[in-house]
């Protein structure tokens, strides 16, 4: 699946670039495979996987997931490089990648469609997330109504919340080529 903020042009998938490795994940961890048929529509278009383990997976319902953060990241050659932070803006991305596996597990019929971010709304910031630290996103869908989904939305560190709020996506047709 494609992901693209409206107006960004930022592309982004919900699985790994190693669909073996998903694949595996699922059977370890007992999720249904015929939810990573989804699988197949990832390409090597991407710009950047932020979701490195899917743990958990309830069709259209919520999704837990693990970024691992390490410092040979492009993002730590220039945000600040003296005392490295994952930025804000990738920590709501890898959010946004867990909420469009949830919406695109719910409508598989869809999944030529792009999934947009529409709004973020009462995002916290509760500390940083530095080299070394697991992310653990965990995402449940709030509300849906067709096409628009409501995801409440957190990120958290050694059991403590770093990021935490409300994300919200709609779906929409490819541009015609």
């Amino acid at each position: 699946y494609q992901f693209l903020y409206a107006g960004a042009g930022y592309g982004g998938s919900c699985f790994p670039k190693d669909v073996k490795a998903l694949v595996k994940t699922a059977a370890d961890e007992g999720i249904p495979l015929q939810v990573l048929t989804a699988v197949e529509a990832a390409n090597e278009r991407q710009k950047r996987v932020l979701v490195d383990k899917v743990t958990e997976l309830e069709r259209n319902t919520r999704i837990k997931a693990i970024k691992n953060v390490t410092f040979n990241e492009p993002q730590f050659q220039g945000h600040f490089p003296e005392a490295p932070v994952m930025p804000g803006v990738l920590v709501v991305e890898a959010i946004a990648q867990a909420c469009g596996c949830v919406a695109m597990t719910a409508h598989p019929e869809m999944r030529d469609r792009l999934v947009y971010l529409t709004a973020l709304n009462n995002f916290r910031f509760r500390r940083p997330i530095t080299p070394g630290d697991q992310l653990r996103i965990t995402v449940e869908k709030t509300n849906e109504k067709r096409t628009i989904w409501v995801f409440d939305a957190k990120a958290e560190v050694d059991g403590k919340i770093a990021v935490e709020g409300e994300v919200m996506a709609t779906l929409a047709d490819r541009p015609q080529t």
